[in-house]
């Protein structure tokens, strides 16, 4: 039985960068911020600790420490970077949860947080509610990829191939509910094929064993396999955005590759826990604004094939809304069961 086709617009492709925005406190903020001065008690009076809750290399990670050092100079203290991986991010989402909403501890996110709050079980914490949103920082397009010597070299080729051998391709991400696993559903759902998903520990893997000519396609986000794509060792098909590349100019967007729809992109961002107080918020957001705009951060991030993608904390809410409503149509249309 074919899949029903979605449409499925990108829920931040509306939020351009823009300048720093300045929340003005009132009332009480405004107390606790005289109070604050006059007692010597000015935020951060000691190094801060930035929980990743995935394993140091990926993504999220090289983020955190292209940006942190920034952040770290600006406020005058080190932010340590605190690695905690398991329960497909929740183990290291739970312990900020859970943590004192004094500034001091601080959550690196992405689109995962969106996604596992439809395919885990249990989950210890509210994925919204719990969280003080901060900032977005950045975000990377995903992509389709191929091993060189896969027979298709355009979207619509391999289309036709996964037509006409139903359940004979594969497609490796990096495990069950990560971006790169949910792109391909997208794309499965945009196309009406049926490949199949082999989840691996984290898209590297994947990719290795797609050079390899162990699998032949994978949805890895751009920044991940740049390298591979100009060495030739993948070849690159479609991007998942609204538009082309400036890094890879040729590769068109899946809407000119014939399957429109398939538009996904790995968002990254900084929260705290719930109730942190507008004032530290108010810091935060506008320091890490001017780190992320610092021009070796900025050469970095191009490096990387990596966009600025800046915003105010109710605007890095409402997508966060948006983007879990979102990929729980992506989940329940694919037919994937909570773990």
């Amino acid at each position: 039985m074919s899949k029903p086709r979605i449409a499925v617009p990108l829920a931040f492709a509306m939020l351009a960068a823009t300048p720093a925005p300045v929340y003005p406190l009132q009332g009480a903020g405004l107390a606790a911020q005289a109070a604050s001065t006059r007692s010597g008690q000015a935020y951060p009076k000691r190094p801060i600790r930035l929980v990743i809750p995935y394993s140091p290399g990926g993504a999220s990670d090289n983020i955190a420490r292209i940006v942190m050092p920034r952040l770290g100079e600006a406020l005058g203290q080190t932010v340590v970077i605190d690695n905690r991986p398991g329960g497909a991010g929740s183990l290291g989402r739970e312990l900020v949860v859970r943590a004192a909403p004094d500034g001091y501890t601080l959550l690196s996110t992405d689109a995962p947080h969106a996604i596992n709050v439809h395919l885990l079980r249990k989950i210890p914490y509210d994925s919204i509610k719990d969280f003080t949103m901060i900032t977005t920082t950045a975000t990377g397009s995903m992509i389709m990829i191929v091993h060189p010597g896969f027979p298709a070299r355009t979207v619509k080729e391999l289309v036709a191939i996964a037509r006409a051998q139903p359940g004979k391709l594969n497609f490796g991400s990096g495990g069950t509910g990560a971006i790169t696993h949910m792109t391909g559903e997208l794309f499965k759902l945009a196309a009406n094929v049926d490949i199949v998903h082999v989840p691996y520990k984290s898209i590297a893997p994947a990719v290795t064993d797609l050079i390899g000519g162990q699998i032949p396609i994978a949805f890895p986000g751009l920044a991940t396999v740049g390298g591979h794509i100009r060495a030739g060792r993948v070849r690159l098909l479609a991007i998942a955005a609204t538009k082309r590349s400036p890094a890879f100019p040729d590769a068109p967007t899946f809407e000119e590759a014939g399957v429109p729809g398939v538009i996904a992109a790995n968002w990254y961002g900084i929260m705290g826990p719930a109730k942190l107080p507008r004032t530290i918020v108010n810091r935060l957001n506008a320091e890490l604004h001017k780190a992320v705009r610092m021009p070796d951060v900025q050469e970095r991030f191009a490096a990387s094939g990596i966009e600025t993608l800046l915003n105010s904390p109710e605007e890095f809410r409402a997508m966060l809304v948006s983007e879990t409503a979102r990929w729980g149509t992506v989940v329940k249309a694919s037919g994937i069961k909570p773990e």
